[in-house]
């Protein structure tokens, strides 16, 4: 029983510290460890790591999580400092060690009795800006305070929508072509003089504009960040304005391993209970991936009534295919043509020397118009910027 609690706690950890664990890999520790053994730190830390990670980057946080969590108690009463030899491994990356001491907090009882004085200190980083600071941060390591603050800066994003020229036309006292019906119309109201020469211009109107967003379990944190940023784009009181024309011709998809229409979930004014709503229709949310089949939907089902009047398709997604079917160069080539103009956003460009090699993200990347980053803040400014 102390083993099943003690593991569920430490499961609880990771959760705060932003890693998916759930309920089946808490039961399968449980009934694992005790056949593994329990006498090595370093198999102990092994088998854990081997039931709970799910990916390269979640190593970090586990270390530290673990070298807090799974300490010698009569040890910690005698010097709080002095902990347990930690494993050997790689270091904790700086970026989530606030994530990580959040996440412990969360769930540890307070050290000090109650009517105890507070330390008094200094904190260093208030002598710089903290929403400049907070520009910069990976969404994947921030700690929950500032993933809130950042939800409140996306709000605020503004995307400059260029309008472009339709067929139809509409009465302008500046435009430069003779309206020549409402001409005839007011020769005939005025028995045939000519009182005014009537003219029109071309009308314009804010291009459509497409998002499809992976929602794979790789994606979960950056995917999410994102949505917060296509709610403002498309809810009433998003980022394009007061322009509600321009809010009508945005579409949002998510794609685990299949392709989900969630527009009009998007266009509730809470974005907390559009993103609800969002999960909820989602059933695939932080699954697998199949990226071409779902892109082979979207061109079947919705390119031809979604990709006219110069349409630009954004992409977020990491690249990480697991179709073995080999098309999807194929759908993304077929994307490319019918869409005025594709944005790709992939995570993985937060890496110094990023190389495309993986095969997914090499049949993707000839059919793109724009390869950029989308991991923190200021990635999302600069995609405001390159779709207007």
């Amino acid at each position: 029983m102390i083993l099943a609690e003690n593991v569920m706690h430490f499961a609880r950890v990771l959760r705060g510290a932003g890693l998916p664990i759930g309920t089946d890999k808490v039961l399968d520790a449980v009934r694992v460890l005790p056949e593994a053994g329990l006498a090595s730190r370093e198999d102990w830390h092994a088998t854990l790591a081997t039931l709970f990670l799910t990916r390269h980057e979640q190593q970090a946080v586990f270390d530290e999580v673990f070298a807090r969590f799974w300490r010698d108690p009569a040890l910690e009463e005698r010097m709080r400092a002095a902990l347990l030899p930690k494993v050997e491994g790689r270091a904790p990356k700086s970026a989530s060690v606030g994530r990580v001491a959040e996440a412990m907090s969360a769930h540890a009882a307070p050290r000090r009795p109650p009517d105890a004085l507070p330390e008094t200190g200094v904190d260093a980083t208030l002598t710089f800006s903290a929403e400049e600071r907070l520009r910069h941060v990976d969404f994947d390591k921030m700690t929950r305070a500032e993933w809130d603050a950042a939800r409140g800066l996306v709000a605020h994003l503004r995307l400059p929508v260029p309008e472009v020229r339709t067929r139809r036309h509409m009465q302008s006292a500046r435009g430069h072509a003779i309206d020549l019906p409402a001409t005839l119309r007011a020769m005939a109201r005025s028995g045939g003089e000519i009182v005014r020469i009537p003219r029109r211009r071309a009308r314009t109107q804010p291009p459509p504009l497409v998002i499809l967003c992976d929602v794979s379990g790789s994606m979960h944190r950056y995917t999410r960040m994102f949505l917060h940023f296509a709610h403002a784009l498309g809810s009433p009181q998003g980022g394009a304005g007061s322009n509600a024309q321009a809010r009508r011709r945005v579409s949002t998809f998510v794609f685990g391993t299949r392709l989900t229409n969630v527009t009009r979930q998007l266009r509730g004014r809470d974005v907390d209970d559009a993103l609800a709503r969002v999960s909820l229709t989602a059933n695939d949310w932080a699954g697998g991936t199949r990226i071409a089949t779902s892109l082979a939907a979207f061109n079947r089902e919705w390119a031809r009534r979604l990709l006219a009047q110069n349409a630009c398709v954004v992409l977020v997604t990491d690249g990480l295919e697991r179709d073995e079917a080999g098309t999807l160069g194929a759908e993304m080539a077929r994307l490319g043509r019918a869409a005025h103009r594709l944005v790709w956003l992939n995570p993985l460009l937060r890496f110094e020397g990023f190389e495309p090699r993986a095969t997914g993200i090499a049949a993707m990347l000839p059919h793109v118009d724009a390869f950029l980053p989308m991991h923190n803040l200021a990635t999302l400014s600069d995609l405001t910027r390159e779709l207007a």
